[in-house]
This record gives structure tokens, sequence and C-alpha cells, in this order.
């Protein structure tokens, strides 16, 4: 069994690798060679063409409780009185307070790093690509943060695709 270190580095690489193919595919540009980094920079290194580019890796889970029930844990008491108290804010609302709260989060993290990019993949089974492309105008975005651009892996294979929430495209923005 891997230690939870073992298992977020894992998820990181796995995160990396699926948005470094989709982007690749959506822009045709070449990203290679990534790598794990220390605490003091962002969780992933790569290259986009020819420059480095550093990628602070995220998974939206909608809350811790509903995170360890996706990743299989076992749930406890407090645990499965969180997920019940969930289920009474709208499925819409949460996944709106779930991308700003976790935004806001890594908002407020410095790096080590000349370009840094969020990517954030959505592993809530309930949120799908039509939401969550209907978020990014919506999205409250701190005035001060490290990152050059924000991108959602709209589900955890990467069938779904991506989705910019920073900055927002303009034909978002106007919608």
């Amino acid at each position: 069994m891997k230690s939870s270190s073992e298992e977020k580095i894992a998820l990181e690489h796995q995160a990396a690798r699926i948005f470094m193919r989709l982007y690749q595919h959506k822009f045709g540009v070449k990203m290679q060679h990534i790598w794990h980094n220390e605490p003091a920079k962002p969780d992933v290194s790569c290259y986009l063409e020819q420059q480095r580019l550093d990628l602070e890796i995220a998974h939206l889970y909608g809350s811790e409780a509903e995170a360890m029930k996706i990743l299989g844990r076992e749930l406890k008491g407090g645990t499965q009185e969180a997920l019940q108290s969930l289920r009474q804010c709208p499925l819409a609302d949460r996944l709106l307070l779930a991308l700003d709260k976790l935004i806001s989060n890594k908002a407020q993290k410095s790096y080590d790093s000349e370009r840094v990019w969020l990517v954030i993949r959505n592993a809530h089974p309930d949120w799908h690509a039509q939401e969550l492309e209907q978020t990014p105008h919506l999205l409250k975005i701190p005035a001060q943060h490290p990152f050059e651009q924000i991108w959602l892996v709209a589900d955890m294979t990467g069938q779904a695709g991506l989705v910019p929430l920073f900055p927002v495209p303009t034909e978002l923005s106007q919608a």
C-alpha cells in the first residue's frame, strides 16, 4: 500500500500528464519532460516548447468528506455527517464554492518559479464538463495570485477536455 505522500505525488503526475496531453492536442504545441519538485516550487515542472513551465496541481473534490469517499477511504461518523449536510446545498453552488475556495487557498502560496500555471483536475463524479464550462466568469479569482494561467481538467481521465479558468477567454467573459 502506498503512503499518502506517494499517492499524492502519483495523482499529481497523472494529472500533469493528462493536462500536458490535452494542452498539446488543443494548441498543437509540444510539452514534455516532467519531474516532481520540492515544496518551495510548484508540484511539477515541464517544458512548453523550449521554455520551462511549472505546474501547481490541485484536485477538485468538493470537500474533504467527499475526497475521502471518492478516494475510497474509510468513512467515519463525522465524515458521513459532513457528506449528509453537503447534500442540502445545490450541486452547482457547491461547485462554485469548492472552486473559489481551492483557487483562493492556492493563490496565497508563493513559489520559487518564474512561470506557474495552476492545473485543477476535477475528481468529483457529479460535476461534468457542461457545468464546469459555465463557471469561469462566475469565479472569484483573487486579484493577487502567482498564476500566469489557471486550467481545469474537466474529469479524472481527461476525456471531457480542458476548461480555461484564468484568464477568462473573451467569449466567456461576454456571455
